[in-house]
């Protein structure tokens, strides 16, 4: 007589093809490998950041945190409000932790998207920027207490940038597609800044300042409207309002220029400048080669 055989309840038969299919699946695909920041990589950041900001005559406090969004290194530059520390740790644990820019939850907030706030461990400011290894978000860096919000923007940028450029082997390659650019001139502001270059998407609806970049030469595009620049001659009412960089009512016995669309104009470090009229919106790439 032969007997049935015993009956396995199903928990055991699917834990037993789990186990099967575990054996049978090669050792790669059970363990994702991924790279990690290290410590020198979250120096090199804080370094870069910190660079920029005393170039900048900006105080600040400079975080970095690892992928997951434990804190890795810290420096509070003199001057700096203290809070500024927990600030710009929450910067960069939003970054890490959701994998953007806090520019960008900034910008949705605004739009109206308030209940966003209500997320735990989230710091919706500018100032936190992710830092990329071939395209794998590897940590962040957040900047806090420079001398505005776009300046703490400013300073993450140019710190994940340079832990980008090392740990990849060269400088990275950055695409910005036309959606952030064209809303970037909607609003005018920097693009892309990093150690070598800044990129502006610059917008002028009304004549503005005359200015002098002691240290920036200005290598401006301009993309739609027109204006009237005048270039050289002496600034009225100078007034240093950062190092070097000097601000003025007016230039007088300068060179004027009408420039339109596809213009390109080269001003020189230390060579005073004034967009006397524009024809709104006149917008344009200014483009800072250090």
């Amino acid at each position: 007589m032969t007997l049935p055989a015993p009956r396995v309840p199903h928990r055991f038969r699917a834990a037993a093809l789990v186990a099967a299919l575990a054996t049978a699946l090669p050792a790669t695909a059970q363990i994702a490998s991924r790279k990690d920041l290290t410590l020198d990589g979250a120096r090199i950041a804080i370094a870069a950041a910190g660079a920029e900001a005393r170039k900048a005559g900006a105080g600040g406090v400079i975080a970095v945190v690892d992928a997951g969004g434990n804190l890795m290194a810290l420096e509070r530059l003199d001057g700096t409000f203290p809070a500024g520390a927990r600030v710009s740790t929450g910067k960069a644990r939003t970054a890490a932790l959701f994998k953007r820019p806090t520019r960008f939850f900034e910008d949705v907030i605004k739009g109206g998207r308030t209940p966003m706030v209500a997320l735990d461990d989230f710091t919706p400011l500018m100032g936190g920027q992710p830092i990329l290894v071939d395209g794998e978000v590897v940590g962040a860096i957040g900047v806090s207490g420079a001398q505005s919000a776009a300046q703490d923007d400013e300073l993450a940028v140019a710190g994940a940038n340079a832990v980008s450029a090392v740990l990849s082997g060269g400088s990275p390659v950055t695409y910005l597609d036309a959606t952030r650019v064209n809303a970037s001139f909607a609003k005018g502001e920097p693009l892309l800044e990093n150690g070598s270059f800044k990129v502006h998407a610059s917008r002028r609806e009304s004549a503005g300042q005359a200015e002098v970049h002691l240290h920036e030469t200005d290598v401006i595009y301009v993309r739609e409207g027109t204006a009237t620049l005048v270039t050289g001659g002496t600034v009225t009412e100078p007034k240093t309002i950062a190092p070097g960089e000097i601000r003025g009512a007016a230039i007088a016995n300068g060179e004027a220029r009408t420039l339109a669309p596809g213009d390109v104009v080269v001003v020189p470090a230390g060579t005073p400048h004034w967009f006397r009229t524009v024809r709104a919106p006149f917008t344009y790439f200014v483009v800072k080669p250090h």
